[in-house]
């Protein structure tokens, strides 16, 4: 019992030192007028500089710099505010919203915009019903000022403002912005859509700013409040207190950042810039920059400078004509002098220029503006290929516009699968919250650009962890599937001349990965086939040809449409007019793989078991008495020449000029993938999956009707031990694994026995010995070389001695050069 009783103890007395005493704005002002201040005075100075420098204390003091007040007056300012401290253990909950909640400091300045334009939203909707709230200044605006020299940001806004209570209140309070409580009233008095713009409703994200920022100064003024009063915060306390520069703002918020020295790179102006356009360009109000350009102006020249300027055009003149030069002066007595200055002007600048297309209908979008639109979010320079712009409804209610670009995104499959997708954007009420989505859109369609607004997506504590939103994955589902629509809806000569050739393996892939979408994708598919030469085919204009009583999708694989064309596997179903689809590309046989069916039939590789073309019982008599003749060559082949090597052989029902084929189990590889397979970069020797249908063997089919078949069974059926037979029973096969696309396991073999027939059809002796090359060739060689080295050795020897006594042939006609030459002078 006592220990139950010092445990509820226990709890009781930390529950009442964690809420802390909360006192009325009289009673804090009473202790601010005793000895003991509840908050220190030097709030926000160095702990060590305040107590060991005085000189860097009045540093200090001057660097808080507020517009329109003195350094002494600023400390005047402080000594006289009320202080107080957060409440809701807001130390803990401080350090946990810099250093956890938003782990990307940039997004600070999303915060104040967005808390701002609410601000906005919030006095234009009472000026709806209060015709004065906006009183003389009705401009509804945000501007962003930087100053470099004090290294502050200013972030101000026209909004409602807050009065002393609500800067208490609403700042003072973790989660507490005062938004929800607006929300709460406007939508008792009016329709919910009138105040769904509405951002943050909840008061964490202003909490950012320290993230950047050692101090923070709000400077706001109310209707509701005659004065204006400057709230100012450490993130430790915060103090508030009454403007002494009066109401300078009118009505509305500044926000000042006094910035921590690693974040001064947000002080500049281009920082600044992106990060508006990347989060804040879509909001219903303006958003200005203070900032410099320069210009060209045209001035009047002074008179000095007009006489030289005379002079010169004077000096020009005289090369020109009279009359030309009559007509300039005319002229330049008739205008006044003028000349063009560059000039550094100071300005506002409009950052959002850009407007949320997707909020209007979209019958009154023009083609120029969802161009211009897709252009600003995709960075691309052309038109995009194809759009949709639709409003979803249900569950989960959005706005959404989709493109396709025109050509593909340069590196696309570099790192596919991996690559973090960047293509959709992600809006909150026009607030851009992120498009670093690893599965918005699947892998397959990571080309298609677009952005996503949705109202029913809570912006919570915590902004960043909205993507592990339940409803992202039924916004996922609807988005995939209005893509593959708007796919759909492309015109069929843009579809095959555009579209197909630069997205077609995407499709494919897709049929791959997506198993939900997998018929939609199976419609979108186009492949070669035997109907036409150049011309792809879908399935379905596939199914409208088929033969009576097909019941199957014929296909072959291979290396190029040449190679499938002269395969053996579609010999017979070609003759009898059967069409073939010809797989070309490496990715198409694992689509047709992932697609067990279209439209009720299944689909058969013409290079495995499972082919039945004859039907009927006339055509089944007709196989079973050629199998039971054959029957002796299928067992010699499986069981002596061909042992360890085929699985059975069997009679053919697919070739007809070809003597026989290799023929791969109905869950083997086909040659095509088996070359696919072991031209893997990362094939690994012990993967016993590979090497299990790499080492499987084949059924080898034999056409009875080929007259090497025949003569085969004739020597089979005299002697079984018929060597001849045995070699051209391995020729046989080696042909048939290269013809079927598979590679020879023992190719030094198989060019021996090549060798081997050639000597025999040129009725040479294989054991004719080759002439071997002479040994002296090379010794007598060697000899010339030491000869010509001895010769040359020699030669240099001469040209020595010869120098110092005769002169060479070539000396010789140098020196007889120059004579001729004054010779013939001479005689000129």
């Amino acid at each position: 019992m006592s220990k139950q009783f010092w445990t509820f103890t226990l709890l009781v007395g930390l529950l009442l030192l964690s809420t802390g005493p909360v006192n009325s704005e009289e009673e804090e002002a009473e202790a601010l007028n005793t000895d003991e201040p509840i908050v220190e005075a030097d709030i926000g100075k160095a702990s060590v500089g305040s107590k060991t420098d005085d000189e860097v204390v009045q540093r200090e003091e001057e660097s808080i710099h507020i517009d329109g007040l003195s350094p002494s007056e600023v400390k005047n300012l402080r000594e006289s505010s009320e202080k107080h401290v957060f409440q809701a253990e807001v130390n803990r909950m401080m350090k946990l919203i810099i250093n956890s909640l938003y782990k990307n400091k940039e997004i600070f300045l999303r915060e104040l915009i967005s808390n701002a334009s609410d601000a906005l939203d919030k006095i234009r909707l009472m000026s709806l019903t209060d015709k004065e709230a906006l009183g003389s200044n009705e401009e509804l605006s945000i501007k962003v000022k930087i100053d470099k020299e004090n290294n502050v940001l200013h972030v101000t806004d026209t909004g409602i403002g807050m009065t002393k209570a609500e800067l208490i209140k609403n700042l003072g309070t973790i989660a507490k912005s005062g938004t929800s409580d607006f929300f709460e009233q406007m939508s008792n008095s009016s329709s919910e859509d009138s105040v769904s713009d509405l951002i943050g409703q909840f008061g964490v994200g202003f909490y950012a700013s320290f993230l950047i920022a050692d101090k923070v100064v709000v400077t706001s003024k109310n209707n509701n409040d005659p004065n204006q009063h400057i709230w100012e915060s450490d993130s430790e306390s915060f103090s508030v207190v009454e403007d002494p520069r009066g109401v300078t703002l009118g009505r509305g918020t500044t926000v000042s950042l006094y910035m921590k020295e690693e974040a001064l790179d947000y002080l500049e102006a281009k920082t600044v810039k992106d990060l508006v356009q990347k989060y804040s360009q879509f909001m219903n109000f303006p958003i200005y920059l203070w900032g410099e350009k320069t210009i060209s102006e045209e001035v009047p020249v002074e008179e000095g400078e007009e006489e030289e300027a005379e002079i010169k055009e004077d000096d020009a003149e005289k090369s020109e004509d009279d009359e030309a030069a009559v007509e300039e002066e005319a002229d330049e007595e008739a205008k006044p002098k003028t000349k063009t200055v560059e000039k550094t002007v100071h300005d506002w600048e409009l950052l959002n220029e850009t407007k949320p297309v997707w909020q209007r209908p979209a019958k009154e979008i023009t083609d120029a503006e969802y161009s211009e639109f897709y252009k600003s979010i995709s960075k691309d320079t052309t038109d995009p290929m194809a759009k949709t712009h639709f409003v979803a409804e249900g569950e989960v209610s959005f706005k959404s516009i989709l493109f396709i670009p025109s050509t593909v995104p340069s590196g696309m499959f570099n790192d596919y699968g991996n690559k973090k997708g960047d293509s959709i954007k992600m809006y909150v009420r026009r607030v851009f919250i992120t498009d670093d989505f690893q599965d918005m859109m699947p892998k397959y369609l990571q080309f298609v650009n677009g952005v996503v607004d949705s109202d029913d997506l809570p912006l919570n504590v915590s902004r960043e962890t909205l993507q592990q939103h339940k409803l992202l994955k039924v916004i996922k589902k609807k988005l995939v599937r209005k893509a593959l629509d708007m796919i759909k809806k492309i015109d069929s000569e843009v579809y095959m001349d555009k579209f197909w050739k630069q997205f077609g393996t995407n499709i494919k892939l897709g049929v791959i990965e997506d198993h939900s979408n997998r018929t939609r994708l199976a419609k979108l598919l186009r492949f070669q086939s035997s109907d036409h030469p150049t011309n792809q085919t879908s399935l379905e204009s596939y199914i409208e040809r088929m033969k009576d009583k097909q019941e199957k999708i014929y296909f072959c694989a291979g290396n190029g449409r040449e190679e499938v064309e002269n395969s053996p596997f579609v010999e017979r179903l070609l003759k009898k007019g059967y069409e073939v689809l010809y797989l070309t590309e490496p990715v198409d046989e694992y689509t047709i793989q992932a697609l067990p069916e279209f439209d009720g039939k299944r689909f058969q590789n013409v290079a495995k078991e499972g082919l039945d073309i004859d039907q009927g019982e006339v055509a089944k008599e007709r196989k079973e008495a050629l199998e039971k003749e054959f029957e002796p060559l299928a067992k010699w082949l499986k069981e002596s020449a061909l042992k360890d090597k085929i699985e059975k052989a069997v009679i053919t029902e697919r070739l007809t000029e070809t003597p026989c084929a290799l023929v791969a189990s109905q869950y083997g590889w086909s040659g095509n993938m088996e070359r696919i397979m072991k031209a893997q970069a990362y094939k690994s020797q012990a993967d016993s999956s590979n090497n299990f249908y790499a080492n499987q063997k084949k059924t080898l089919e034999i056409n009875p009707r080929h007259p090497l078949i025949k003569t085969l069974l004739a020597k089979v059926e005299a002697s079984e031990d018929d060597e001849q037979a045995t070699t051209i029973a391995q020729v046989m096969f080696d042909t048939a694994v290269l013809r079927s696309g598979y590679a020879l396991k023992d190719q030094v073999d198989f060019s021996k026995r090549i060798m081997q027939m050639l000597y025999k059809n040129l009725d040479i002796d294989p054991n004719t010995p080759i002439e071997e090359e002479p040994a002296e060739v090379e010794e007598a060689e060697e000899d010339e070389e030491e000869v010509d080295a001895d010769d040359e050795e020699d030669e240099g020897e001469e040209e020595v001695v010869g120098e110092t006594t005769t002169e060479t042939p070539a000396e010789e006609a140098a020196t007889e050069a120059p004579e001729a030459e004054q010779e013939t002078h001479d005689e000129l």
